[in-house]
């Protein structure tokens, strides 16, 4: 029986930097959950977490020990494609691939169940390019024992709190964990985009869900559709970021997500999906399109337009 979690006291959250933070989280059975008042976020995971922990391990357990540990790790990612294309499968045509340069993928994210399907089609149709995951923390304290073996399938996942998330956890502002959790989630968001220029210099994969939270429909909103309300700058922050680098040549490509019928929040074992390619947005397009000054603080409509992309792809019941 696993150990209750730790928590850290007032003054490891103070000062402790987000590395050791995560460090702990992974090899110190800690919960950056639980030390702020929020159990109750973490709890939710643990189910889906047991799943994919579950999962990995089998993957590891019954692969063939052959040659290298890279080309058994290879042997391993075939295999995760197999069982999810057996228990969680999707169809994923017209998907890049040869694409030389880093990618930015993009998706709606009505379910946990395209996370799935989305990593069976990339190590299937994209091979061995590195890709890179900003998960939310309380699924990142769910797979975090893990951490290791994940990486080893190809996957690097560093967590993140979602305005969503930010928002459940209910901190009194001005509070000692209010101020330490919102640093942070500053810091989290900073190491993000370092790891995602690293890895993308380097021809990887970054996924991101612009909508930064589970939702039925590309646009939250009808008024966010309409442009009467702001959309959440997920897309235009991550081109401000990566672009700083004028030799950032990263594309950024919508994939629509249509989850099967009468779905669930959860992954919808057995149940198709069909992932979706958009058109392909280059880095010089977006340079061109929405880089307006040569040092803009803010990028008009990639957003609404990237969100759109996805839109058009679907049936009009999940626009907004």
């Amino acid at each position: 029986m696993r150990k209750k979690k730790n928590v850290f006291s007032e003054k490891e959250l103070s000062q402790l930097s987000a590395e050791k933070i995560i460090d702990m989280i992974q090899h110190e059975n800690y919960s950056l959950l639980t030390s702020l008042g929020a159990e109750d976020l973490r709890k939710e995971m643990v189910p889906v977490g047991k799943v994919c922990n579950a999962v990995i391990n089998y993957i590891f357990r019954t692969t063939r020990k052959k040659g290298t540990q890279t080309e058994y790790d290879r042997e391993a990612r075939k295999k995760l494609v197999k069982v999810l294309s057996r228990f969680t499968p999707g169809s994923y045509e017209g998907m890049p691939i040869n694409e030389p340069s880093g990618l930015v993928i993009g998706f709606n994210h009505p379910s946990l169940g395209e996370i799935a399907r989305i990593l069976a089609m990339k190590i299937d149709v994209m091979g061995d390019k590195p890709m890179y995951f900003p998960v939310n923390l309380p699924w990142y304290e769910a797979l975090a024992p893990n951490f290791e073996r994940i990486k080893r399938l190809g996957i690097i996942i560093t967590p993140t709190i979602t305005p969503s998330t930010w928002k459940k956890m209910n901190l009194e502002k001005g509070s000692p964990l209010y101020e330490a959790g919102n640093r942070l989630k500053k810091e989290f968001r900073d190491r993000y985009t370092k790891i995602s220029h690293d890895g993308l210099k380097k021809g990887g994969v970054v996924f991101v869900a612009p909508s930064a939270t589970r939702q039925a429909t590309v646009f939250k909103t009808k008024a966010i559709y309409d442009k009467k309300e702001d959309i959440i700058p997920t897309m235009s922050v991550l081109a401000l970021s990566l672009f700083e680098d004028p030799e950032m040549n990263c594309s950024f490509l919508p994939i629509a997500v249509l989850p099967p019928k009468n779905y669930k929040r959860g992954l919808n074992f057995g149940k198709k999906y069909k992932l979706i390619p958009g058109e392909l947005m280059p880095a010089d397009y977006i340079r061109k399109t929405y880089f307006k000054t040569k040092k803009p603080t803010k990028l008009e409509g990639l957003d609404w337009d990237f969100h759109m992309r996805l839109a058009e792809k679907l049936p009009k019941s999940f626009w907004y």
